[in-house]
């Protein structure tokens, strides 16, 4: 056996060290540091001695994948779900991870799932179950949180998927150290990676995130998995966001709309109605913008509120939107078109819980604040499309066809984009399109 060693690890960011730190000085927390032994690196396995080759000599063989029926979730795993993959699964508490997890079984009866539950018993999973309708006899529950018992019980019945519910609540008697350690969790996911693939077995790894956003754990364990996938959105919300941050069978940029009910998880077929459902023409400072996420259009509503301070400093806060973002806006809006907002409280966001990360977005975002600074509707100007630059100028962004064809279905009449991404535009029916080169030409328009 080889002779343990010890070393000092960030429970909130797996950086380590060989002495005690009282201060991360990765993620910058303090008392985070804890002292563990480990073995090894992961499990043994039989090696193999395989000659170099080269590329040309490698067979490529067309594996089918295996498709879930939801709709949402297949798009996002790239058409399915590959044979022999390990996806992570990540999520603030109650966002909606074991709820999807336990809806698979339903949708997958032609499948043998095996779901090893280390935070309920057998008993509370069967209940979440018959509630959603997933109680069904393909889906083999084990309630166990010990390594080597898991890795039996997928080779006696050779699942074709995998859960396991969570990753954090594992632990290896080869380790020494508690569940939910970063050598633990590295540990377990890489054994658990290993023997699903040797049998060519998909699995789901549900993994907790800490504090911060981030998922819990060594950024090793995401460099392991084959897909990371997030789930977003706000718990007072019945919207939720499955994101693809890595992904290396499909795209990285594709998201699914879910909306949560009392009966799981359903699937929105047009998120971009739903999200501007409930929008009230006629009031200053709301504004509609359209995000592309992979291959699909997002329409949702931006709104923006500007008030006097009511103290010294103004407060800047964004909801769905990246806050460090906005300030850049301000000081745009504030230096190049002459708004005074340095005695303005900005409270920005987006409405239905969606985070806007792309600088599309930008145009909607000004001429938000602008509405409510000068108390004008903005409902006149329509789509809001484009990327501002520290001069006000507005940039041109892609798939301007794919956003304006989206808009017209919902009936917008009129458009305003940047004027360098008309070139090559064929004309869209029923829309007017406004072309424009800076933001004081959409302002003028404004007021």
């Amino acid at each position: 056996m080889a002779r343990p060693r010890t070393r000092h690890i960030c429970q909130e960011c797996g950086y380590g060290s060989a002495r005690w730190l009282g201060k991360c000085p990765s993620c910058g927390f303090w008392d985070t540091f804890v002292e563990e032994k480990e073995i090894g690196f992961g499990p043994e396995r039989p090696k193999r001695h395989m000659a170099p080759r080269p590329m040309s000599a490698v067979a490529i063989d067309e594996e089918p994948r295996i498709r879930t029926g939801v709709r949402e979730l297949d798009r996002i795993m790239g058409d399915g779900i590959m044979r022999g993959s390990t996806t992570l699964v990540a999520g603030d508490p109650g966002i909606g991870k074991s709820t999807l997890m336990t809806e698979l079984g339903r949708h997958l009866l032609a499948c043998t799932v095996l779901y090893v539950t280390g935070e309920e018993s057998a008993r509370q999973v069967k209940l979440r179950a018959e509630r959603l309708n997933a109680a069904t006899d393909n889906v083999l529950l084990f309630a166990e949180t010990n390594l080597e018992a898991i890795l039996r019980a997928i080779k006696d019945t050779a699942p074709d998927i995998v859960i396991v519910d969570s990753i954090q609540t594992i632990y290896s008697d080869e380790v020494q150290s508690a569940p939910g350690s970063v050598s633990q969790i590295r540990h377990c996911a890489a054994a658990l990676m290993h023997v699903t693939k040797d049998i060519s077995a998909s699995a789901f790894l549900v993994g907790h995130v800490t504090k911060t956003g981030v998922i819990a754990g060594p950024r090793v364990l995401e460099h392991m998995m084959d897909t990371v996938l997030y789930f977003e959105g706000d718990r007072h919300h019945g919207y939720r966001v499955l994101r693809a941050v890595k992904n290396r069978f499909g795209s990285t940029n594709e998201i699914g709309i879910f909306e949560m009910h009392a009966t799981g998880m359903r699937e929105v077929a047009n998120p971009s109605e739903v999200f501007l459902a409930e929008r009230r023409a006629g009031h200053s400072g709301s504004t509609v913008v359209c995000s592309v996420e992979g291959t699909r259009p997002l329409l949702v509503e931006v709104q923006a509120l500007a008030t006097r301070a009511s103290y010294g400093t103004p407060q800047r806060m964004a909801n769905g939107f990246d806050q460090k973002r906005l300030q850049f806006l301000l000081a745009v809006l504030e230096k190049r078109q002459g708004l005074s907002l340095a005695d303005q409280d900005v409270f920005v966001n987006v409405a239905g819980g969606v985070r806007l990360g792309e600088p599309a977005a930008d145009l909607g975002v000004a001429v938000a604040v602008a509405s409510s600074l000068y108390d004008v509707p903005a409902d006149g100007l329509g789509l809001l499309v484009g990327e501002v630059g520290l001069s006000g100028e507005v940039r041109g962004v892609g798939k301007l066809e794919l956003r304006l064809g989206e808009s017209a279905k919902l009936g917008f009449a009129r458009a305003i984009v940047p004027k360098s991404s008309l070139q090559g535009l064929t004309a869209t029916a029923g829309m007017e399109v406004t072309g424009v080169e800076t933001v004081a030409e959409v302002l003028d328009l404004l007021v």
